[in-house]
């Protein structure tokens, strides 16, 4: 359970850094993100979702 939190933690701390390094970039992203159709978002965040969990399993594994 630690190592969830940890990792939360860390997705919170990284995305945190973007918006304070690339403020407008980070805008004119979310900005994009709003034109973009459901199902490419769905399609991106399982692809990310797999990845992750991928990268996790072959560094614990």
């Amino acid at each position: 359970m630690s190592d969830l939190i940890t990792a939360v933690g860390l997705a919170i701390a990284i995305e945190g850094l973007l918006y304070a390094l690339f403020p407008d970039g980070m805008k004119a992203a979310m900005a994009k993100l709003q034109t973009q159709p459901a199902s490419h978002l769905r399609t991106a965040g399982l692809v990310a979702a797999v990845v992750g969990v991928s990268v996790v399993w072959i560094v614990r594994g």
